[in-house]
């Protein structure tokens, strides 16, 4: 508990969000959605977010390698889970020893989706997962499955869209760090 997790979403588009809310719609090409296919609207939710600010960046915007800090709306919100989580560790041993490796954070999605579903089933009181992202140099990240819904908190600790002005610093940082081009 207290950990501070971080996440982009985006409150324009085709698919408006909100900071807290848990997509329903699934399995899309998300890493670890768990959702059973085809893809639709399910009970299944996932929610993911990062112990970094720069890495739900570098997840968000990895297909174009592009920032865009207004294009739909793009927002950083910070926050705090509301109880501690149990989430399975996908960076350690756990993965070898059920017969997978760690490339499970990095390699085919579509394998990781079936790992993550398999996990959702085998694991009822597990809130979610653990995994090195793939585009911050194994940062710390997390997908919440909607088992985690009530540890949200009511109010986020931080909330800016990226088109702000006070995050133009720390966009340039980021994209710099991540070789990332910046539309501000």
């Amino acid at each position: 508990m207290g950990t501070a997790l971080f996440r982009v979403y985006f409150r324009g588009g085709p698919h408006p969000g909100t900071w807290n809310r848990f997509r329903h719609y699934g399995p899309t090409n998300a890493r670890f959605d768990h959702h059973e296919p085809p893809p639709h609207v399910q009970n299944r939710g996932m929610l993911y977010a990062a112990s970094h600010p720069r890495t739900p960046l570098a997840e968000v915007f990895q297909a174009g390698r592009t920032i865009n800090a207004r294009r739909d709306e793009p927002w950083l919100v910070g926050f705090r889970l509301a109880m501690d989580v149990r989430l399975l560790d996908l960076t350690e041993l756990w993965p070898t020893r059920a017969g997978a490796s760690t490339a499970i954070n990095s390699g085919p999605r579509p394998v990781a989706r079936r790992w993550s579903g398999a996990i959702y089933e085998a694991y009822p009181a597990a809130a979610g997962l653990w995994y090195g992202s793939s585009m911050d140099g194994n940062a710390p990240c997390i997908a919440l499955f909607e088992r985690a819904e009530e540890v949200l908190p009511s109010l986020p600790s931080f909330h800016r869209a990226l088109a702000d002005e006070t995050l133009r610093a720390f966009l340039e940082t980021c994209s710099e760090a991540l070789g990332y081009r910046l539309v501000l």
